[in-house]
């Protein structure tokens, strides 16, 4: 199965239909597919085959959609990278995967110039709002040749990079098919939804709305920039039924929403990830948009989304990330690899088939040791910490990485996190463990506050102390104007960790 004929067979199907709309642009299945074909074969003029890498770095518009379908129609691979990415974030990518061509807007090409540096990779500028006009206009209409079928790699989406150096992870053309039928049939999409991306295409969250577009033949609209007024603006001009967020833009969002939710009339769902869904902002979400259907989910690089929060379980089961998704397998597990019990706390580890062939990523590129860490016995080790209910309702307890451990204690992060977020004059905060003399490590919050609002440090510990275990709560917080936060709203932690050690 290859994504190329996915967009093939809707061009034959409904060539007239939208696929992909951005701003005054408007690109039908036909026109799409054509143009496509047509940079494809310009690309394989320059070498790109089966199995090279191609850096895609082009903001959010019609230019990186016709990019993806016309590198993976060359049996190639799709290296996408946000484009607020430094040189230097850049050059460790690019140094890791080794690209052919890089595929970018002209604004970028100073910082790609720089993060390539001697390197050979090939530089191609195009306009993101246009699409790939030039390469379109030179790619002739000889018929492509086919793609081998034991050649199935279709990205290597790099992680965030909040516990470490970002790594490649492998996505195959058989994971992203995967994972569309199951998010179609799990979040009752179809045929007639006209689907908005909100989020950078260069993340896995968004290329999944492309996947869910094209294997039904639905419409894909592209906002080219996140602006709460613009959301709402294009929801009621392009009638969007179906919209993909993170939990940062529904907070952006909610006070243009509380305003006027009239424009948000043809929303009927919502499909939210990135990280755990703050409960209050829920609550606010649903009040202005009582006849919506909420479907929040875990995922990740490694392995899409594992998990499915419905609808009407959003109130009754709030601090849960859901059950696993149809098809998905969900073991906790303790440190020797033990199965653990309701209600206690284990690391998540998924299947759901073979790496490569149903969710889980192949591999990660060129990192044979991490990749045998991650993946062991068919099962992918996540890093993440939690706990079952009786239910089987899944929550996410924190990273491993992130528990702190005080006096022997275990403390996790998330569990302090939420603590602060009940206060009303916080906004968000983020907790790491700092070094400490007596008891191996302390509690250290970073707070956000509300715009107007006011709280100091011990008003907000005896807060935490009201909540949680004494042993728990704060022993320092350090007030904010913006935690530190990757391209789809994660913290980044490691930051915070650092600004602490050089304070210290």
């Amino acid at each position: 199965m290859k994504i190329g004929s996915f967009l093939a067979g809707m061009a034959l199907r409904h060539p007239e239909r939208e696929a992909v709309v951005c701003g005054d642009l408007r690109l039908s299945y036909g026109a799409l597919h054509a143009r496509t074909d047509a940079a494809a074969r310009a690309l394989r003029r320059r070498g790109v085959g089966p199995g090279e890498r191609v850096l895609v770095v082009l903001d959010n518009g019609p230019a990186w959609v016709e990019a993806f379908y016309a590198v993976v129609k060359c049996g190639a691979i799709v290296v996408p990278v946000n484009v607020r990415l430094t040189a230097h974030e850049l050059a460790h990518v690019i140094a890791d995967c080794a690209p052919l061509v890089a595929l970018g807007a002209p604004s970028h090409a100073a910082t790609v110039a720089l993060a390539i540096g001697t390197g050979t990779t090939i530089w191609l500028a195009c306009d993101p709002a246009r699409g790939l006009d030039d390469l379109v206009a030179e790619g002739g209409e000889e018929p492509l040749p086919p793609i081998p079928g034991e050649l199935d790699d279709a990205l290597i989406c790099y992680t965030s990079g909040t516990t470490g150096a970002p790594k490649g992870a492998i996505v195959t053309h058989a994971n992203l098919v995967v994972m569309a039928f199951i998010n179609d049939v799990d979040w009752r999409l179809s045929e007639a939804d006209r689907i908005l991306v909100t989020t950078p295409l260069a993340h896995r969250t968004a290329i999944a709305r492309l996947l869910n577009a094209v294997s039904l033949g639905a419409t894909l609209v592209v906002m080219p920039r996140f602006d709460a007024a613009d959301v709402l603006e294009t929801i009621a001009r392009e009638r969007i039924t179906v919209a993909g967020i993170v939990p940062t833009i529904a907070r952006l969002l909610l006070p243009e929403l509380e305003r006027d939710a009239s424009r948000c009339a043809t929303l009927r769902v919502v499909l939210a990830t990135g990280e755990a869904f703050p409960i209050a902002v829920k609550e606010k979400l649903l009040r202005a948009l009582p006849r919506l259907q909420l479907y929040s989910f875990l995922a990740m690089t490694e392995a899409g989304s594992i998990t499915t929060l419905l609808p009407h379980e959003q109130v009754a089961h709030a601090g849960s990330v859901g059950r696993p998704t149809v098809g998905v397998e969900i073991r906790l597990i303790d440190e020797a690899g033990a199965d653990v019990p309701a209600g206690k706390v284990g690391e998540i580890i998924v299947r759901c088939g073979e790496p490569g062939t149903g969710l889980a990523m192949r591999a990660y590129y060129g990192r044979p040791e991490e990749t045998a860490q991650t993946l062991r016995d068919g099962w992918l080790h996540t890093g993440d910490l939690g706990r079952f209910d009786d239910a089987g309702y899944l929550y996410v307890v924190d990273r491993k990485k992130d528990m702190i451990l005080s006096g022997g204690l275990n403390i996790y992060s998330k569990e302090v996190e939420r603590a602060l977020l009940a206060h009303p004059a916080v906004a968000d905060a983020a907790v790491i463990g700092v070094p400490d003399a007596v008891y191996g490590e302390a509690v250290a919050a970073f707070v956000e506050l509300a715009p107007g609002a006011r709280a100091d440090e011990a008003a907000l510990i005896e807060h935490c102390r009201t909540l949680i275990a004494g042993y728990k709560k704060p022993r320092t917080i350090t007030f904010v104007d913006a935690l530190p936060r990757t391209s789809v709203g994660k913290v980044i932690k490691t930051e915070l960790r650092a600004r602490t050690a050089a304070r210290a």
